[in-house]
């Protein structure tokens, strides 16, 4: 079984983590720009953090065979403080980065007119740097947040092939199933989705477009989660070619199309690292 958890913020995780990963066939990652949990004292601790998320965070990825991409944003939550807007200015600097494969996160927290302005912003960068969009939709609320992002990334003219609408569940999967954009669902131990409920979606919605990411961050989370979800899968009469559309085909799809994702080899039938002594155990 190989995977590629298409969001997951490795910074706030162990070297650990990544050993654990790498055994259970996690090959590749996509790290999201996101709220480091407390409030920041100035934009210009934004050029540290992105800098280690093209830098650092790929080599010490690198170390465990998994290969390692970001994302870059100003962040739903952060858009509200304004010593964070000056931001917005130092995203196109980072926009033009090899290792950068989408604008995110971006979209609502708690749906304010700045969340607006910053969403819209940033969707226009996307547009104009030829990148895809990640859109995190909000926790509260999430059915009006979802309608209203929506409606934002229509007014924005981006192609909806090219956006990510993020940490869905049951109620608001139907109202981005038909809009061409793609699905995202956060495998997550106590909150969003857990295995057995995704099962159930990917049977009622197929697996088109669908993607499946565990979200791991500095609260209670587990990297692992892609991988139970794949072997819940598997257990419900799902095929291995559907496991590895929706944990792999599906995120290299979909981050492709900015031109940059980097898998060399790794892009290739899991039978083919039978041998390799990290990814052992994930096979």
């Amino acid at each position: 079984m190989r995977i590629f958890d298409p969001h997951i913020h490795m910074t706030s995780r162990t070297t650990d983590d990544y050993e654990r990963m790498a055994a259970a066939g996690v090959r590749a990652v996509v790290e999201p720009a996101f709220w480091l949990g407390q409030p920041r004292t100035s934009a210009a601790t934004f050029v540290d953090y992105f800098d280690s998320l093209i830098g650092w965070e790929p080599f010490r990825a690198g170390q465990f065979g998994v290969r390692h991409h970001a994302t870059v944003a100003l962040n739903p939550k952060e858009a509200n403080d304004p010593r964070c807007h000056p931001v917005l200015d130092l995203l196109p600097r980072y926009l033009d980065k090899d290792g950068v494969v989408a604008v995110g996160e971006i979209g609502y927290d708690s749906m304010t007119p700045a969340e607006d302005a910053a969403f819209a912003a940033q969707l226009a960068l996307a547009v104009g740097h030829d990148l895809p969009a990640l859109v995190h939709t909000p926790h509260r609320d999430k059915a009006r947040g979802v309608e209203r992002s929506l409606a934002v990334v229509t007014e924005s003219g981006i192609d909806p092939g090219r956006v990510l609408v993020d940490h869905l569940n049951e109620v608001t999967v139907k109202l981005v199933r038909d809009t061409g954009c793609w699905l995202g669902f956060s495998i997550y131990p106590d909150t969003k989705m857990t295995p057995g409920r995704m099962v159930e979606l990917l049977k009622t919605y197929g697996t088109e477009r669908m993607l499946v990411n565990s979200a791991a961050d500095w609260g209670r989370s587990d990297p692992l989660l892609t991988r139970a979800t794949g072997e819940a899968l598997l257990l419900a009469g799902f095929t291995d070619d559907d496991v590895d559309r929706v944990l792999w085909r599906n995120p290299v799809e979909f981050y492709g199309q900015s031109g940059r994702l980097d898998l060399g080899d790794l892009d290739a039938p899991a039978a083919t690292f039978a041998g390799n002594s990290i990814l052992r155990g994930g096979e």
